[in-house]
């Protein structure tokens, strides 16, 4: 309607236009003394000029909505469960605590191994050799003054025996009271006296000392 009421207007708008100028160009014939005849010629045929308006162009009614075909309708989707979302738990502080230092190890010098166990000791003292043998012969050299007064005793001496087992030195502890049988038991001891000979602990020979009694007695 809008569009047609412009057209109608503008049409109107013409025709007032083309009278107006239409009357200006028969005024000025008028003054100018064209012909009469031909001014109102004009004249009629501008008057007769039936200036109809125009009908507004009617609107097409819109075209009728498509057809909807028959649709199935759409599934029944249960909504989703509800999900609980638990709260973020709080930041968890870790504290990493550096390893302890390695312990210290002061190395000590190993202590000196044990001495071995000592040997069994073989030490011994002298020991008569051959006792009764010697000893007899002792007694069988009794002196001759002393069994001419038949005088008897007995003698401790006390003797010192080298590594062969022989009498070095001999002394004497005990006196029987008669010099000449002192004097022979010493005698006798040195000469006709043997002996096993002490040992060290090692058992190697060495010295050592003996003591005994020399009887002197007339049979």
């Amino acid at each position: 309607m809008a569009y047609a009421d412009q057209q109608m207007s503008g049409n109107k708008i013409t025709a007032l236009v083309i009278v107006a100028l239409i009357h200006v160009f028969v005024g000025y014939a008028l003054v100018t003394g064209l012909a009469y005849e031909a001014a109102k010629k004009v004249i009629s045929k501008v008057t007769t000029v039936d200036i109809k308006e125009e009908k507004p162009k009617e609107e097409e009614p819109p075209p009728p909505p498509p057809k909807q075909e028959d649709t199935p309708p759409p599934p029944i989707v249960a909504p989703p469960p509800p999900i609980n979302i638990a709260p973020a738990p709080p930041p968890v502080q870790t504290v990493i605590t550096p390893p302890p230092p390695p312990p210290v190890v002061i190395q000590t010098a190993a202590p000196p191994p044990p001495p071995p166990p000592p040997a069994p000791s073989k030490a011994r003292g002298v020991s008569p050799k051959g006792q009764n043998r010697w000893a007899a012969r002792i007694q069988a050299n009794y002196p001759t003054r002393a069994a001419r007064e038949e005088r008897e005793g007995r003698v401790g001496v006390r003797v010192t025996i080298n590594s062969d087992g022989r009498v070095d030195s001999c002394s004497v502890t005990s006196s029987s009271g008669s010099s000449d049988l002192d004097e022979a038991a010493c005698d006798g001891m040195t000469r006709y006296a043997r002996f096993n000979p002490a040992l060290d602990a090692a058992g190697n020979p060495t010295s050592g000392s003996y003591s005994t009694a020399i009887v002197y007695r007339l049979n």
